[in-house]
């Protein structure tokens, strides 16, 4: 299964599956993951993440970590 990965405000989101199905995890700088401490509505769309991880954390932002974008 692939793993689409995300910079949220400095934070590193890796999010599975696919739309209806997705599953997110915190990663660590370690390589080693945890679970999410959040839900992925199965009606988003893999081109919507971006903009709803943007949603869910705006909270985070700071001048230094200001957006949101999704890592190659």
């Amino acid at each position: 299964m692939r793993e689409l990965r995300f910079k949220v405000y400095g934070k590193l989101i890796g999010i599975q599956g696919q739309a209806g199905d997705w599953s997110a995890f915190h990663l660590g700088a370690d390589g080693k993951r945890r679970p999410a401490d959040f839900v992925i509505p199965g009606f988003i769309a893999e081109d919507e993440l971006c903009g709803f991880l943007a949603d869910v954390f705006h909270e985070s932002a700071s001048r230094s970590n200001g957006d949101v974008r999704r890592l190659p």
